[in-house]
């Protein structure tokens, strides 16, 4: 099992709420503002997007990437947040 940051346990383990786009692991001011500039205002929304596309960690991987400009570690450090969140949530 990877360790996890400190950004990651706090956000699985709180409800989502409308907490800003950096409180995601792996997204930080510039990733922030590439998804501003896409309408993604807000965490809750980039979860949206997790959800709308089916929880596959691939494909959200790759849509963050090519959405926000994200590095790959960036990239899955949110996605597996994300993951860990829905699965202690819904």
């Amino acid at each position: 099992m990877s360790s996890t940051t400190q950004k990651h346990r706090n956000l699985v383990a709180e409800p989502m709420g409308n907490k800003p786009v950096t409180a995601l692991p792996g997204i930080g001011k510039a990733l922030d503002r590439n998804l501003r500039a896409q309408g993604f205002d807000s965490a809750n929304q980039v979860l949206g997007q997790y959800l709308v596309m089916k929880r596959d960690p691939v494909t959200f991987t790759s849509w963050l990437k090519s959405t926000s400009g994200a590095n790959t570690h960036h990239a899955e450090a949110c996605t597996q947040s994300l993951s860990e969140w829905c699965e202690n949530n819904l």
